[in-house]
């Protein structure tokens, strides 16, 4: 693990934030160092607003779309929201299509299936659309690369508006409208917006042609929230806004299919990482392991009792996924020490019997172990389909690029991807992605870092500190939850090794005198040896509340010590 300290920021914006809204220096830095450097940035921060929302005609193409969708309205056409499997294509499927529902009939679903159809816009979507005198086809969280797709639907006079925030290629599709503020010649103000939540800026066009104000719009962020936690985009700028609300329509008043996910806990307030790790896996294995229109049917129920029936599938589903991928990562693992890769710069595996609907998750499993960038790849039709997943620095996309020549298809983001290519391609495809990455992959970015906010004495760690931590969230990308470093602290004689087989470590610490507080280090048990007869280390940790017994402390939540 590499310790890196961040940069501290300017001595000048730290006193001026002091001064202005009455805070101590590391609250002051901790805001400096997510570029806030006013009250009014602050304010916009810690109180997020619906008025922060961007004008959604803002982006290009909005007016079109909201145009065509007005004309198939007034027309009777029969408009098909068309999404991916995963959870920001269902969560987006499930918003656009309840959101026109509540206004107008005719309206359907489509979902590709992931293992007859692939990812993205497909020929067989198109024939269904054409033999059901479907004439709009709305793509949600896919689309932008579909040229050849999009010109097959307008021979059969089937017209597409596209919303998408994968990045664009060289051409884009012809489609009566193209949503993505990634385009280059698209002058929206923010471009890290999720497919659900282009999705939602649509919605909230098409809302101001029906009258409705942003306030009618609150139910739906329950999916949006989702869909930005799941699909790791910045939590900053508008998806901050979104996800804020978000969160408090799950906590507050959560659709059935929410409330039946749920059910089961015994959590009083969801964070977004309850929503990454509790509800979108069971959203995602639906679409991983049978068909994503059984999320949309989750995501749209309005009954609860049939809510918890769904909810019940799908956890059986999500039950098979867990031992699935396990098995596979296992496979995968082995397959690499077989072929003695173990000290190469990137992983690279195949297996025609792996399941399409976890490649995705093995692939970040294998960099626990091999922290590379990490390809998965499996049998699909004729052809091999791959997920990929980099380590942090590292653009995989871009890698993929220099070797699109093996490659038939791919598309995603800096950090993860997708791609078909046949299956003679698959050994050149290999070697020339280990040269691209050994050519061009900083060496230190192969070692997990460990990047630290700022160094803190243990005797600041105080409820009143923890409560103003609490209003930075929601934590994810872009606004991380910030990582402490406290140096020369000593356990007080109470370190243990615990956990069914101790490969958990818990120790009480102090520094300096300081009032003891207690560290839980999840799978550090091996690093015992160093807090041991009082020896002082380093430790660097997030902070966090324990409940027990009806009585809540503070204690830390250990990430590495040396």
């Amino acid at each position: 693990m590499r310790w890196t300290l961040q940069a501290k920021p300017s001595t000048t914006t730290v006193n001026h934030l002091k001064k202005v809204l009455g805070i101590n220096s590391t609250v002051a830095s901790l805001l400096a160092q997510r570029g806030i450097e006013t009250y009014e940035e602050a304010k916009q921060f810690f109180r997020p607003a619906l008025d922060d929302l961007h004008d959604p005609f803002l982006m290009k193409d909005m007016q079109k779309a909201v145009d065509r969708i007005q004309t198939a309205i007034s027309n009777n056409e029969t408009i098909m929201i068309y999404g991916d499997y995963d959870v920001d294509g269902t969560t987006a499927v499930a918003l656009v299509s309840s959101f026109l529902l509540s206004i107008y009939p005719n309206v359907t679903t489509y979902i590709p299936d992931r293992y007859d159809e692939g990812y993205g816009i497909s020929y067989k979507g198109i024939d269904y659309a054409d033999d059901n005198g479907i004439s709009l086809i709305i793509a949600l969280d896919c689309g932008i690369k579909a040229i050849e797709k999009v010109a097959y639907a307008k021979e059969k006079r089937i017209d597409f508006i596209i919303c998408d925030h994968h990045r664009p290629g060289n051409q884009i599709p012809n489609a009566v409208a193209v949503l993505d503020p990634k385009q280059e010649d698209c002058n929206y103000p923010y471009d890290e917006l999720c497919g659900c939540g282009v999705g939602f800026k649509l919605i909230q066009a098409l809302s101001v042609l029906f009258g409705q104000t942003i306030d009618d719009l609150i139910p739906y962020l329950d999916l949006v929230a989702t869909a930005i936690g799941a699909d790791i985009v910045p939590i900053t700028g508008e998806n901050r806004v979104l996800a804020y609300f978000g969160l408090q329509v799950i906590n507050t008043q959560p659709r059935a299919g929410f409330e039946a996910i749920i059910k089961q806990l015994k959590k009083p307030i969801l964070t977004i990482t309850d929503v990454v790790f509790i509800i979108a896996p069971r959203i995602n294995a639906a679409g991983r392991m049978k068909h994503g229109l059984h999320a949309v049917e989750l995501l749209t129920e309005t009954d609860l009792n049939i809510a918890i029936e769904f909810a019940s599938q799908i956890e059986a589903f999500n039950t098979d996924r867990r031992s699935l991928d396990k098995e596979i990562t296992s496979e995968a693992l082995l397959q690499i020490e077989e072929n003695d890769e173990q000290d190469r710069l990137t992983t690279v595996v195949y297996n025609e019997n792996w399941h399409k609907g976890v490649i995705g998750i093995v692939a970040s499993r294998l960099t626990e172990t091999y922290y590379r960038p990490t390809l998965v790849f499996t049998k699909s039709g004729d052809k091999l389909a791959a997920s990929a997943r980099s380590v942090k620095g590292f653009d995989v996309y871009n890698a993929l690029q220099e070797c699109s020549e093996h490659i038939e298809q791919f598309g995603g983001h800096k950090y993860a991807a997708g791609l078909t290519l046949l299956p003679e391609q698959y050994e050149a495809f290999k070697n020339k992605f280990e040269e691209v990455v050994a050519n061009t992959i900083d060496r230190k970015l192969l070692t997990p870092e460990l990047s630290i906010i700022q160094e803190l004495k243990l005797e600041h760690i105080t409820p009143k500190f923890y409560r103003i931590l609490k209003q930075f969230s929601p934590f994810g990308p872009g606004n991380m939850t910030p990582v402490f470093m406290s140096q020369q602290v000593q356990d007080t004689g109470y370190g243990k090794c615990v956990g069914t087989d101790e490969s958990h470590l818990r120790t009480t610490m102090s520094q300096d005198q300081s009032e003891p507080i207690v560290g839980i280090g999840f799978g550090l048990g091996h690093k015992k040896d160093l807090i041991t007869e009082r020896k002082p280390f380093d430790v660097a940790y997030t902070i966090d509340e324990n409940e027990w017994n009806g009585s809540v402390s503070l204690q830390l939540k250990i990430k590495d010590i040396r």
